[in-house]
């Protein structure tokens, strides 16, 4: 099977799952009546009451916001509380100690934001209560918060004169309860049937066959980690999570253990952030709009990923220069750059799923994404710097994307002269403002931080190659925090107070910062009045408009990042070895 092929039936899976489970989620958000909701309504209605909450109470964008920020200040107070004393708390057989203030800062903001970043082994660090009732049900959480901020958007768009925007509390009930616990569930089974371990039982000690000295001590005993992991794996990769029980995440044969489970878990990456595309062209009343968002992810996906995984395939030049012959252009067998891979899978299967993972929120990873290819490490890093919109996190792609869809909008109607509009609504000083503040968050904070980390003793004493590859460390380190994203480049050691402070501040302003001024965006177009299409209204959902819209995100992207590419992965791979 080629890369083509491979990356296509990922693709084609996915999208297929995507298109009834998109429908089914507009039916639930809309509040409609059918099977499933006769089955969870008494739930939902019951949780309503037990917490006290009207589901009638419509809310303006200021108080949504502000029930938003106020639960994931509780929540990660909680996961920052619960980090500091695990030593002490139950379901801690192995009698982990305690993390760091510092370390428990990052953790907790890293997965309030979905953005998993993890500077710690975890097989090493956490309990399973942390595991499980900190880090696991934030992983619940943290998605079901981006679609609630999808949601609210796209309310703004479909509203005509209304000041309200919904119900933060209801949107994040369904999302819960019919949605994201549903589908784990499923795949946790799934993955229980192929060998993922779910269990509480300690740790497991097995004799080794033949003894071997390790700092001068004699090693008889193997420790073979255990866990909670099926339930854990399942919401990592549907919420994008990409928090792995084990430090080398899906690299470890209890979270990924068969080929089937790798392909499982690559379409479960795009499974709902595609639905979402789907759900939105349902919400509006017009799938062509869900398609054209499709089409523009699909067109800066499909090369991008095939380019990574055809340097990868071509393999390491410095051994080309020695004679030996490394090149495989099979995705499913050996060969190419196998450093760092993960032999059960591939290097092109390998570089599909760092492709999925960066292009979405999920970060996780099968292989050793610092021991990529330069161009297979900047084809990462691009992705990641294009702003979370090639799919992109749950329900945060989504809004991402409308931000370079209004601003797209915006030129387009200045190149024909007419006031822009976008779905009936004009398009404003005020919303151009609120979109351009959310798509320039992240490329100031991916700067910033990396210039002060190079410029800073601490933030150098990290890095453990020299050169190049040691910038794109950095530099890779405070794009996945900025964005959300959470994958690493292992070269780098996190776990300072340097790393710890400056990457969880940069994931709480890189997650809010983004999103708030797309939140006032939307309940400025709620307020406004739904203009009839005339002749000369520009048409959003053709070819024409397509080809804008990409023109427009990778003209942000270049020209923010390509001066800071050409110092890191571009230089490398055209220095020899």
């Amino acid at each position: 099977m080629s890369a083509l092929e491979s990356t296509s039936a990922v693709l084609l899976v996915a999208l297929i799952l995507a298109v009834p489970l998109g429908r089914y989620m507009a039916r639930v958000y809309a509040g409609e009546s059918f099977f499933v909701t006769r089955w969870l309504g008494p739930v939902e209605r019951g949780l309503y009451r037990l917490c006290g909450i009207p589901p009638d109470d419509e809310m303006d964008w200021k108080r949504y916001a502000f029930a938003l920020i106020v639960f994931s200040l509780l929540s990660t107070t909680f996961l920052y509380a619960l980090l500091l004393v695990q030593q002490g708390l139950p379901l801690n057989p192995e009698h982990l100690p305690d993390l760091s203030a510092a370390l428990s800062f990052n953790t907790a903001a890293s997965f309030l934001t979905a953005t998993d970043w993890q500077a710690y082994a975890g097989e090493s660090t956490m309990s399973y209560l942390s595991q499980m009732l900190g880090l696991g049900a934030q992983m619940f959480l943290a998605p079901a918060e981006g679609l609630a901020i999808a949601l609210m958007i796209i309310r703004g768009l479909v509203g005509v004169r209304t000041g309200t925007l919904g119900n933060f509390w209801v949107d994040m009930t369904r999302s819960m309860l019919y949605i994201l616990l549903p589908l784990s569930i499923l795949f946790a089974l799934v993955l229980i049937a192929q060998g993922v371990p779910q269990t509480l039982s300690p740790y497991a000690h097995a004799h080794l066959i033949a003894a071997f000295r390790h700092d001068h001590r004699e090693i008889t005993h193997q420790t073979i980690a255990l866990g909670p992991v099926a339930s854990q794996e399942a919401i990592k990769m549907l919420g994008n999570n990409g928090g792995g029980f084990f430090n080398v995440s899906s690299a470890h044969p209890f979270e990924n253990p068969t080929a089937f489970t790798n392909f499982l878990q690559m379409v479960a990456m795009i499974l709902i952030p595609a639905a979402v595309v789907i759900m939105f062209g349902h919400m509006v009343r017009d799938r062509r709009q869900g398609a054209l968002i499709m089409g523009v992810m699909l067109a800066l996906f499909l090369p991008l990923a095939l380019v990574s995984q055809h340097f990868e395939l071509l393999g390491n030049p410095a051994l080309h220069r020695l004679t030996i012959t490394a090149a495989n252009h099979a995705a499913d067998a050996g060969g190419g750059n196998m450093v760092g891979v993960e032999d059960r899978f591939g290097v092109a299967n390998s570089a599909l799923f760092g492709s999925l993972a960066t292009a979405t929120s999920t970060g996780t990873g099968n292989s050793a994404f610092d021991s990529f290819m330069p161009i297979s490490g900047l084809v990462n890093l691009f992705f990641m710097q294009l702003g979370e919109i090639v799919f992109g996190g749950v329900g945060t792609g989504l809004a991402t994307i409308l931000a370079f869809l209004i601003f797209a909008v915006f030129l387009g109607g200045l190149m024909i002269g007419r006031t822009p509009e976008y779905l009936g609504k004009k398009i404003e000083s005020f919303e151009i403002t609120m979109a351009s503040l959310a798509i320039l968050v992240m490329p100031l904070l991916v700067l910033v931080g990396t210039a002060v980390a190079v410029s800073l003793a601490a933030g150098r004493a990290g890095t453990f190659n020299p050169g190049p590859q040691g910038f794109s460390e950095i530099l890779y380190a405070f794009t996945s925090a900025s964005s959300n994203n959470g994958s690493a480049f292992a070269g780098l050691n996190a776990d300072t107070g340097f790393y710890n402070t400056a990457l969880g501040l940069c994931i709480l302003v890189g997650r809010y910062g983004s999103y708030l001024p797309l939140m006032a965006m939307a309940a400025s177009l709620a307020r406004k009045p739904r203009v009839p299409q005339s002749p000369g209204t520009l048409a959003t959902h053709g070819l024409l408009f397509g080809t804008l819209v990409i023109g427009v995100i990778l003209l942000v992207g270049a020209l923010n990042f390509f001066p800071a590419l050409a110092l890191g992965p571009i230089v490398e791979q055209l220095t020899p070895a």
